[in-house]
């Protein structure tokens, strides 16, 4: 019955073993990752860019190659960028919704880039260990996403067309996670600030990463456009990471400021 349900918003799965396998990896290892951060393991960067392994107990912080904070971010998203303008050149005679989803991808590690050279202030670092995971799992995600979408060219549309509403949810994610991430840039006095404070303004009154939100609601657009079982599994994956994530964020925030709010949630208002 759910397989019935589930058949009326997504395309018919490809015959791809490469977009099968991708699938199963993208949720299984994003899930994992949220997991972890909830454990205390974290990807080293943001603000646990230097945390301590709760196995080792140590920083290990000789044997660990660092990048600053602002070239780590941007190995992160440009080649994912890359890969979603390459598309056009590599697709040229897409449908509406190929077109969507490429542009979709692209103005979403565009932003990413921009943000990096232009809005944010950086006082930290990134462990190329960290770094190097991330960057691959943005470029082969969009790479995919792509590919499977490119599968889908001549398969009947699927009973339930979600593609408009993803078009407005994708607008809605990256102008909000536009805006905070803004706002989360005036809390740093200059480049080089590396002293943390409470966000203020726009949701942060009410959870804590709302530019993880925003980002989940970009994502789950993106999904709603492609409409295909790598793009929903990526999806639902990025959900739960960001879950662990916001989580073991708002767990430093307790630790590190004793009038920080309790009313104030992780990641959904007045929920979780």
């Amino acid at each position: 019955m759910v397989v019935s349900i589930l058949q009326r918003f997504i395309f018919p799965p490809p015959n791809s073993l490469f977009v099968t396998a991708m699938s199963v990896i993208s949720f299984t290892s994003l899930a994992y990752t949220g997991f972890s951060e909830v454990r205390g393991r974290h990807l080293q960067y943001s603000k646990f860019w230097n945390v301590i392994s709760p196995e080792s107990g140590t920083r290990r912080e000789g044997k660990q190659i660092k990048l600053s904070s602002r070239t780590g971010m941007l190995l992160l998203y440009t080649p994912a960028f890359l890969a979603g303008l390459t598309s056009f050149v590599i697709f040229p005679h897409q449908d509406l919704r190929l077109l969507l989803l490429d542009s979709a991808l692209t103005l979403h590690f565009f932003k990413r880039i921009f943000e990096v050279l232009f809005v944010h202030k950086y006082g930290g670092s990134m462990v190329l260990d960290s770094a190097i995971p991330i960057t691959l799992s943005y470029f082969l995600s969009t790479a995919t996403m792509i590919y499977a979408q490119h599968l889908t060219q001549g398969v009947p549309e699927p009973p339930v067309d979600l593609m408009y509403p993803g078009v407005l949810l994708f607008l809605i994610g990256i102008s909000g996670n536009f805006y905070h991430h803004f706002l989360l840039s005036k809390l740093r006095r200059g480049e080089g600030d590396k002293e943390y404070r409470i966000p203020k303004g726009g949701l942060f009154d009410l959870v804590l990463c709302p530019h993880y939100l925003f980002e989940i609601i970009d994502f789950i657009g993106i999904s709603f456009i492609s409409q295909t079982w790598y793009t929903f599994s990526f999806t639902l994956g990025t959900v739960f990471y960001l879950m662990g994530r916001s989580y073991a964020t708002r767990r430093w925030y307790f630790s590190k400021f004793e009038d920080f709010s309790k009313d104030v949630k992780a990641l959904i208002p007045c929920v979780f």
